[in-house]
């Protein structure tokens, strides 16, 4: 039996029931899920490939999961797309992309290896390819279309990986991410006419400071609203005001010598600053918005209750715009179109600790603004009951976000608190703040900062309470949202 085959026949058997899932995260059907791919669009349709391991709830031999939508909210499973089962790719089918071409829907894979040569195992990657019609996908004969012997003299053969495609007036382009021989990042970009044949182009970008990590994993790289940006995940970021320790997403914003092929950045900002989120993938909507899906874990944690048979879920989508040299962010419009039993509160006392009649709930999008007031700290309790709660805290007299899931119920938590600077001043607060089941997004000041944190507290926890250490007046809205 094929790799393949047996894997989607291994599914079918342990496929976890859907009461068990959020509501309208994508997860796997079973198994491991890290990062996103493929995100694209193919024949009107919305395509979201994962970084997949069917077997158990642990990092594993890399397949591609599949599932597909028409509005970035409601998802359907599909087959599984990818098994590593070549000898360009037997170690794993790594993260990439997609794109629609005239010859069908080309998924673009790192493929790894590994060979034992003289007594030592070496790992090398490598970017292959797949077309499909947006169900089934053949690995090309060509594979590996892209290798490590087509890039300059020390850069990494193990650690060459992420392929992100795109296409313009002259051809495809393809960003891979790398690090030299001594452990500083690039980001390096190829062309091809076909989408089939490459050649090294450049290097598009880099650091040789040291201090943006060592490793630059899942670029991606667009113009946006007449500004270039450069995604990516760095491996191994120095922690300071901006950053945290550890694995990181960030982006970039700078210009594009399109002569010379290169990225010149000048200002470098986090993404999420959130607990879990990282690898994010950008996509162009057929309606021309610049769409963004990540993993929404950390490879930080490991927070999943003993006995769960699923592990991992994406965002949910955001659209992204700049305004003022900075990216904002905001949950895809879609999500509205599953509003149900609205609540609204206008200018209401917040002093101590109090709840609302109907504020309640783990699958809702609820926007709070704190429209006056005098207060040091103002803290937004969710997934809460006697025993558990997460909570969402302002700090105003030191102009800091605390994120603490210390009493969500997860034992195994080493990274139960994030401390953030707010970026901007803020005279008024406004979070928007979804909620499905096991997760929080929210939306600070439209979009100019969000956080994304997983929690996996039982689902009887369901009250919202709002805490004050002086006055708040606020206005809230909240809606259920009902995924059938």
């Amino acid at each position: 039996m094929n790799k393949l085959k047996k894997a989607e026949e291994f599914v079918n058997v342990h496929r976890v029931k859907k009461e068990q899932f959020p509501a309208f995260h994508v997860t796997p059907p079973c198994g491991w899920m890290n990062d996103p791919n493929g995100f694209s669009s193919y024949h009107g349709k919305i395509h979201l490939f994962y970084q997949f391991h069917p077997y158990n709830e642990a990092w594993g031999p890399m397949h591609w999961g599949h599932s597909e939508t028409t509005d970035f909210v409601k998802w359907t499973e599909l087959p599984i797309t990818l098994a590593p089962d070549q000898s360009y790719d037997d170690a794993g089918c790594f993260s990439g992309s997609a794109i629609e071409t005239e010859k069908g829907h080309l998924l673009v894979y790192t493929g790894v290896t590994e060979q034992e040569e003289n007594g030592v195992k070496n790992v090398y990657q490598d970017q292959c390819l797949a077309i499909g019609n947006g169900e089934t996908y053949t690995k090309l004969a060509q594979n590996p279309v892209v290798t490590g012997d087509m890039m300059p003299e020390h850069f990494s053969r193990e650690h060459f990986r992420d392929p992100k495609i795109w296409k313009e007036e002259d051809g495809y382009y393809m960003v891979v991410g790398n690090k030299t021989d001594d452990g500083k990042p690039h980001v390096v970009l190829f062309h091809s006419e076909d989408a089939i044949s490459w050649e090294y182009v450049s290097v598009l970008a880099k650091d040789d400071t040291g201090m943006l990590g060592t490793m630059w994993e899942c670029p991606d790289f667009f113009c946006l609203d007449g500004a270039y940006v450069l995604i990516t995940s760095p491996q191994n970021l120095s922690a300071d005001e901006e950053f945290h320790n550890g694995n990181n997403s960030v982006y970039y914003m700078g210009s594009y010598d399109k002569n010379q092929h290169m990225f010149h950045y000048d200002a470098v900002y986090s993404l999420d600053d959130g607990l879990d989120f990282y690898a994010p993938q950008t996509m162009l909507a057929d309606d021309g918005r610049r769409i963004m899906i990540a993993w929404m874990q950390s490879w930080d944690s490991n927070i999943r209750p003993e006995g769960q048979k699923w592990s991992g879920m994406m965002i949910l989508p955001r659209e992204l715009k700049v305004k003022d040299g900075k990216i904002l962010q905001s949950p895809v419009r879609e999500i509205e179109n599953y509003h149900r039993n609205g609540v609204r509160y206008e200018k209401q006392e917040v002093q101590g600790t109090c709840r609302f009649d109907g504020i309640k709930g783990r699958v809702l999008d609820m926007t709070v603004e704190i429209a006056g007031g005098n207060f040091r700290e103002f803290t937004i309790s969710v997934a809460q009951n006697e025993q558990f709660h997460t909570d969402f805290s302002i700090l105003q007299h030191k102009n800091r976000i605390e994120i603490d899931r210390t009493y969500s119920g997860m034992v195994r938590d080493a990274n139960a608190i994030r401390r953030v600077k707010v970026k901007s001043p803020c005279k008024k607060w406004k979070l928007r703040i979804i909620l499905d089941k096991y997760s929080m997004e929210v939306f600070l000041n439209d979009g100019q900062q969000v956080f994304s944190t997983t929690f996996y507290t039982s689902l009887e926890a369901d009250q919202i309470s709002f805490a004050c250490d002086g006055k708040a007046i606020v206005n809230l809205e909240k809606y259920d949202i009902v995924v059938a």
